[in-house]
């Protein structure tokens, strides 16, 4: 799966951002993590090679996009236009991305967005209840094709049934997933069971996608390598894709 990062760095603005893998990957190379910079692969989906094709194609799979920043950061307004075009251009790709910032959306926005691009996704990521009940109203309300919301790093017991009672036919996703690093906050398995049974009850798919380093279940904390956090997800077998036409593997 190809992952374009237009630009690199961000700026933390809730719980959720505390632990993130990307300060921890810069820290270990020394790097400031808070300077937002355009990288030398900005602008990688229109690449050409020496045949004058494009160096990514269809076939290559999802673009995850913007995965060590975040899209709607307000030090890339500038850069935004130009990577909306890209995706514009290159519409025979399918970009996938998520924000903390969908209060930030309309910045640099295209003329020609309309309801959304249908070549892109955009996942609101709500680690607890009260970033849910402040980011969902508005990031369901916005014009996007295809919308997908993601607890990851779920901090808490998140109950949004509400939204999927009322939007259930716009999401497309519910992704949940524990913390990375040994300085990781624990997941509890109740919490994943009961966001797999809301998601049930309103048909709308739901990925268990990893258990984080420290795993909480039946009251015995587990402390799980890297390697196997995800396979241990999977094992679990709570994924529920009733015709499921949209992205389900997601980076970390």
């Amino acid at each position: 799966m190809p992952t374009w990062n237009p630009w690199h760095g961000c700026t933390k603005i809730s719980p959720g951002c505390y632990h993130c893998y990307v300060y921890r990957r810069d820290a270990e190379f020394g790097k400031d993590t808070s300077v937002v910079k355009k990288t030398s692969s900005f602008n990688l989906p229109v690449k050409k090679d020496r045949r004058k094709e494009y160096k990514l194609q269809p076939e290559d799979g999802v673009v995850y996009t913007c995965f060590t920043s975040d899209f709607f950061h307000p030090a890339a307004d500038e850069w935004r236009p130009e990577v909306w075009a890209m995706m514009k251009e290159r519409s025979d790709l399918q970009f996938y991305f998520i924000t903390k910032r969908p209060h930030r959306f309309f910045n640099g926005l295209p003329s020609d967005w309309g309801d959304g691009y249908e070549n892109v996704t955009v996942c609101c990521t709500c680690e607890s209840q009260s970033m849910a009940d402040r980011r969902l109203p508005r990031y369901l309300e916005l014009p996007i094709r295809h919308k997908e919301i993601i607890h990851e790093p779920m901090l808490e017991r998140i109950n949004i049934e509400k939204y999927l009672e009322k939007y259930h036919d716009v999401i497309e996703g519910v992704t949940v997933g524990g913390e990375s690093g040994e300085d990781a906050r624990e997941l509890d398995y109740a919490w994943v069971l009961e966001s797999h049974l809301q998601c049930v009850k309103y048909d709308v798919p739901f990925f268990f996608h990893q258990t984080g380093y420290h795993f909480r279940k039946n009251g015995k904390l587990y402390t799980i390598p890297r390697k196997n956090q995800h396979e241990q997800a999977r094992k679990a077998k709570l994924d529920y894709i009733p015709g499921w036409t949209g992205i389900r593997e997601i980076p970390d």
